[in-house]
């Protein structure tokens, strides 16, 4: 198998398993810039003959090569051979080849060619007019680049007799995903080959889809216009079947023609966003000028400012000075006056003290009357007295078993209550409903409403106004003792008459009832 056919192969397999491109997104272009790296370099004599050696980089560590460096009159050449190389589509799909480069001690970089690559193995002449130079291998887009990717695979070691001094060139790496834009663009530029499909053919759609991400149809439109129209006359030439060194060459000068595309789009690029950052920068400053000159404004608005509050304050003092006088002249009428409230408020101790009497005689016939009331209902319902009011108990066995209905001996008491509360003003009834936790929380809390209701529906019967009366239930919410035991339950099921009322000394809720009167008597 060719190394093309084997190339092709490992993209189209690479691509089965890709996302289609519903699924994907544009990656962002990147803003840091470019990477910085750091080989050695050695000075190559004319006349002289040494042999270097290439290690992998933690990249691609099972690779190595030799070279073969050979100082001629007016250039030096370079004959390198290399192995344990895997496909360049590793490290993307954006990656076609790879390319040496030579670095001089300055930095820059000098493109030495591509690779022929045949099962892990490449072969590589060259010639620079270099003479201090260190080398390189990047995987690449296409073999046309002017500047070394990041993706660095071997780097050039120097045995220790190869004489001379070495130098560490320090050098710029084009950034990672410079060179992708998504998914989409690399399938478009790679569907529709055959596995007999040249190489360099392939390179040239991917340097023209490269100068596309690097917005060449806006920076440099008619060089790219140009390269595509080459590729066209390459893709014409393949389909044509014509002379494969011509395809080859062809699609070479587009590759080269949409790479100068790129670098012109970067360039243009860099220089729009410079002025653009040379504009904000403008903006920036004249804006400082402005806030500069309205800061002044304001500090003599400020000392303006100060000077009136200066003359205010001094006006100022003369009016407190003023009302001093005037003070001094109320003070003395206040006391001719504080003589008479006095005598005044003498009176008024007594009137209070009197008032207190009165106050404390109330407090004790309520509290005589609260007495009485507790002991009367006690005579017919257990009742205790509480912050909320007297609360007399009715216990479940005045209902019929899970029913809401009165028994005749819970309707004599509720009748012998109704006398003793129609008997006193100013009193108030809510009836609150219990039960124990057997059954659900809706069955009790209706059947607990249902019970108070019952009791209240029979209190307006005996005489009591409704609007004094006021129902609730509140199921098994609140228990009185434990539901482990057949008397707790028996205990937690009940009724609550709570009996309030300003005549009893509890104030009623302001939302509460009206006070109990005796209905209209037939």
């Amino acid at each position: 198998m060719t190394k093309h056919l084997a190339l092709l192969l490992c993209i189209a397999a690479s691509l089965s398993s890709m996302p289609t491109s519903a699924q994907t997104q544009a990656p962002l272009s990147p803003k840091a810039g470019p990477v910085v790296r750091t080989t050695k370099a050695l000075h190559y004599r004319p006349g002289s003959n040494v042999k270097i050696e290439f290690r992998g980089t933690e990249l691609m560590q099972n690779a190595s090569g030799e070279a073969k460096v050979e100082g001629k009159k007016t250039n030096i050449e370079v004959d390198a051979k290399f192995e344990g190389m895997d496909s360049a589509t590793k490290f993307g799909l954006e990656y076609l080849t790879y390319v040496a480069w030579a670095i001089s001690p300055q930095g820059r970089a000098v493109n030495l060619g591509e690779l022929a690559l045949d099962h892990g193995k490449g072969h590589l002449k060259a010639f620079t007019d270099l003479q201090t130079f260190g080398m390189i291998v990047t995987a690449e887009p296409y073999s046309a680049v002017t500047q070394p990717d990041n993706m660095v695979v071997m780097e050039n070691v120097f045995p220790a007799d190869a004489g001379g001094e070495e130098i560490s060139a320090k050098y710029e790496l084009v950034r990672s995903g410079t060179y992708s834009s998504s998914n989409t663009h690399i399938q478009d530029a790679i569907f529709g080959i055959d596995p007999k499909t040249p190489l360099e053919l392939f390179e040239a759609r991917n340097a023209i889809r490269i100068a596309h991400v690097a917005h060449a149809d806006r920076y440099a439109p008619s060089i790219l216009s140009k390269a595509e129209l080459q590729l066209r006359q390459a893709e014409e030439a393949y389909s044509h079947k014509e002379n494969k060194s011509a395809i080859e060459a062809a699609a070479r000068e587009a590759a080269q023609t949409a790479e100068e595309a790129r670098v012109m789009a970067v360039q243009q690029k860099a220089e729009e966003e410079a002025q653009a950052q040379a504009a904000a920068e403008k903006k920036a400053a004249e804006e400082r000028a402005t806030k500069a000159q309205a800061d002044a404004e304001a500090q003599a608005r400020a000392r303006a400012e100060a000077e009136a509050a200066k003359a205010e304050a001094q006006k100022a003092a003369a009016e407190a000075a003023r009302q001093r006088e005037e003070a001094e002249k109320a003070k003395a009428e206040a006391l001719a006056q504080q003589q008479v409230l006095a005598a005044e408020t003498e009176k008024a101790h007594q009137a209070a003290a009197e008032s207190d009497k009165l106050r404390e005689q109330a407090e004790k016939e309520k509290q005589e009357m609260r007495a009485r009331l507790l002991q009367q209902l006690n005579s017919v319902l257990s009742t205790r007295d509480t912050a909320r009011g007297l609360i007399a108990n009715m216990s479940d066995v005045l209902f019929k078993s899970g029913s809401f209905e009165l028994l005749p001996g819970a309707r004599e008491r509720l009748a012998k209550v109704s006398g003793i509360v129609l008997a006193y003003q100013g009193l108030r009834l809510a009836v609150e409903g219990h039960t124990d936790s057997i059954g659900s929380d809706e069955y009790n809390r209706r059947l607990s409403e249902q019970r108070a209701d019952a009791v209240r529906d029979y209190l307006v019967q005996q005489g009591i106004e409704a609007e004094a009366i006021s129902a609730s239930g509140f199921g098994k919410s609140e228990p009185v003792a434990s539901n482990d035991t057949p008397e707790g339950r028996q205990q937690n099921r009940r009724v609550e008459l709570v009996v309030s009322g300003n005549a009893i000394g509890t104030v009623a809720d302001a939302t509460s009832a009206s006070s109990v009167s005796p209905a209209v008597q037939k």
